[in-house]
C-alpha cells in the first residue's frame, strides 16, 4: 500500500462497555503501519481511552449524539469531507443507519455496518426503535459484519447472513486470561477472601440486560448450602445504587465485594470459583469466553447465545427457572468440577478463532480486499 489508510470507527456513546473493549482490542493488534483508526465518539461519552488512542496515532472526533440529528449530520459531513475516508466502520448496531447515511451522501465507497447485539426483550421502547431501523439496515451499508451468524441475521436478514456477512469474532488476548495459581492467591488475599470461601463472580454494566438482581437472588439461595460463599460483583452503571440497596435488603451486602471499572480484569477471574451470568439478552457475552479461558465454570442463562459455549465449562440454565433451581444446578456442577484441578482452556479456545493476533490479521486482510476491489 502506498499510504496508510485511516478507518473512521463510529463508536457512539463510549462508556467502557463490551463493544468498545472489542474495538480497542483490535486497535492494539492491527498493523498500524497499514491502517489507523479514527474514533468518532458522542460528546457526552463518559469513558474514552484518549491517551491510548492518541498514543497509537489515532484521532478522536467528538460529535453530537445522533438524537441531535441535524447537528450530528452536520458534524459528520464536515469531517468526512475534510478527511476523505476510504472506509467507515460503524459499531452502532441498528443505529448505524444514521452515520452510514451521511457517509453515503459524502461519497464514501466502503461503508461497514457492524452489528454486535440483538433485540432486548422487556425493553419495549428500544425494541420498537430497533424494529423500525431494521427496515433500513441494508440501505446504506455496502458491507456487513457481526461476531456471530445469528447476530448478523437478526439485523441484516437471512439473505445477507447467508451470502454477504463477514464474521469477525470478538477475539481477545487469550493468554492474558490463562489460569495463574500465584495470581489467584495474591488477588484473593488483596480482596480478603479466605481459602475455604467459594467465590461466585459477576462482571458487567449494572443495567437491566445483565440481570444482576436475579444473580443476587441465586446467590442468596446458594448461601443456604454454602454459608462461606462470597460474591464478587464488578461493574457500574445506572442501576448501581438500586442493586446495592437490593443487596442490603436481602442481607447480602456483607458477603459481597463491589468493584467498579478496573484495569487488568483478567486478574479478577483468577479469584473466582465460578461466573454467574444470567443475562436477559446478549449479542455474544465476552465475559463468558474470558472466564472459560481462565478455567472457570460459567452458569449462563438461555438468553446467552450458544456461540459462547467454547468448552464443557459453559452450563446453560433457563432463565424462567427459579433461583432455587439455579442453585441446585450450580451445586451439582460445581461438585463435579471441583473434583478436578482447575486448568486453563486457552489452547481449546484459540483453536475456535478467538486469538486476537490471528483475528486482527483477518480484519486487515478484509479491509485490503475491499480496498483492492474498490480500486
Amino acid at each position: 500500500m502506498v499510504k496508510k489508510v485511516r478507518v473512521a470507527m463510529i463508536m457512539g456513546k463510549m462508556a467502557g462497555g463490551g463493544v468498545e473493549a472489542v474495538v480497542m482490542n483490535y486497535y492494539r493488534h492491527i498493523n498500524r503501519e497499514q491502517f489507523q483508526f479514527d474514533f468518532f465518539v458522542d460528546e457526552d461519552s463518559t469513558f474514552v481511552p484518549e491517551a491510548e488512542i492518541l498514543g497509537f496515532g489515532g484521532r478522536i472526533y467528538w460529535v453530537p449524539p445522533y438524537q441531535k440529528i441535524i447537528a450530528y449530520r452536520k458534524a459528520l459531513t464536515k469531517i468526512f469531507k475534510a478527511q476523505h475516508y476510504d472506509i467507515v466502520h460503524s459499531h452502532l448496531n441498528a443505529l448505524s443507519v444514521f452515520p452510514l447515511r451521511v457517509a453515503k451522501s459524502c461519497g464514501i465507497s466502503i461503508r461497514i455496518a457492524h452489528n454486535h447485539s440483538t433485540s432486548a426483550p422487556g425493553e419495549i421502547k428500544k425494541n420498537l426503535m430497533k424494529s423500525v431501523l431494521r427496515l433500513f439496515s441494508n440501505v446504506y451499508p455496502t458491507h456487513f459484519m457481526s461476531p456471530t451468524k445469528s447476530t448478523g441475521k437478526w439485523l441484516f436478514g437471512k439473505r445477507v447472513a447467508e451470502e454477504r456477512l463477514f464474521i469477525l469474532k470478538n477475539a481477545i488476548e487469550i493468554n492474558r486470561f490463562a489460569f495463574d495459581e500465584i495470581r489467584r492467591i495474591e488477588i484473593r488475599k488483596e480482596l480478603g477472601f479466605r481459602d475455604e470461601e467459594v467465590v461466585i463472580g459477576n462482571i458487567g454494566r449494572m443495567v437491566w440486560q445483565k440481570n444482576q438482581k436475579f444473580a443476587l437472588e441465586v446467590f442468596a439461595e446458594f448461601l443456604k448450602i454454602e454459608p462461606n460463599a462470597r460474591f464478587l460483583m464488578i461493574g457500574d452503571g445506572p442501576l448501581e445504587s438500586e442493586i446495592v440497596s437490593f443487596s442490603k435488603n436481602k442481607q447480602l451486602f456483607e458477603k459481597i465485594i463491589f468493584l467498579r471499572k478496573i484495569e487488568n480484569i483478567q486478574n479478577y477471574y483468577q479469584a473466582m470459583d465460578a461466573l454467574l451470568f444470567p443475562s436477559n439478552y446478549e449479542g455474544l457475552g465476552m465475559v463468558a469466553i474470558e472466564a472459560q479461558c481462565s478455567g472457570l465454570p460459567v452458569f449462563a442463562s438461555d438468553k446467552v447465545p450458544d456461540e459462547a459455549r467454547l468448552s464443557d465449562l459453559f452450563i446453560k440454565i433457563p432463565l424462567k427457572l427459579s433461583p432455587n433451581i439455579w442453585k441446585d444446578k450450580m451445586k451439582s456442577s460445581l461438585l463435579m468440577l471441583f473434583e478436578n484441578e482447575r486448568k486453563s482452556r486457552v489452547s481449546e479456545i484459540s483453536k475456535q478463532g478467538y486469538s486476537i493476533s490471528e483475528s486482527a490479521n483477518k480484519l486487515t486482510d478484509y479491509y485490503l480486499e475491499l480496498l483492492t476491489k474498490n480500486r
